[in-house]
């Protein structure tokens, strides 16, 4: 499988979200890799996620979103220049936000935050199935999801 890669800078603002998020999902359903519906659909979550908390943090322009594709897994990398690290949890059942990162925890292989020169990296890796049972396994799996 041929490597793919995308990547957007976009300014911390909340209409910046909506934009990478389609361009993003629109560059990876453009690939030329079989991806399936369950992979786009985790992305296209995890990239929404990881640029709305950027946004919502960064103290200053610009957020960059980066989306990778080497055959085994889907990268997902957004950088901003806030130093806080997000800490992944639980909220209050009465929270009306602070779900957003334990989804992404849940729904990938790999998760991380590191810290950057300028601020930092949320990344997530989505493993690609790798055989027509695995991809039969992670198509019944999704379906059992409370999506």
């Amino acid at each position: 499988m041929t490597a793919h890669r995308f990547a957007l800078s976009v300014p911390a603002t909340p209409t910046a979200v909506t934009a990478a998020r389609h361009q993003a999902v629109d560059a990876i359903k453009g690939w030329d890799a079989a991806l399936s519906n369950e992979v786009v659909h985790t992305a296209e979550l995890v990239i929404s996620e990881f640029v709305t908390n950027a946004v919502r943090h960064s103290e200053a322009d610009p957020v960059s979103l980066s989306v990778r594709l080497d055959g085994k897994a889907l990268r997902i990398e957004v950088c901003d220049v806030c130093p806080e690290m997000p800490q992944p949890g639980l909220p209050d059942p009465y929270s009306e936000s602070g779900r957003g990162l334990f989804l992404v925890v849940v729904l990938t292989d790999r998760y991380g935050v590191e810290p950057t020169a300028i601020g930092k990296r949320c990344w997530a890796e989505i493993d690609l199935p790798t055989s027509p049972d695995q991809q039969i396994a992670f198509s019944l799996l999704s379906q059992r999801s409370c999506w």
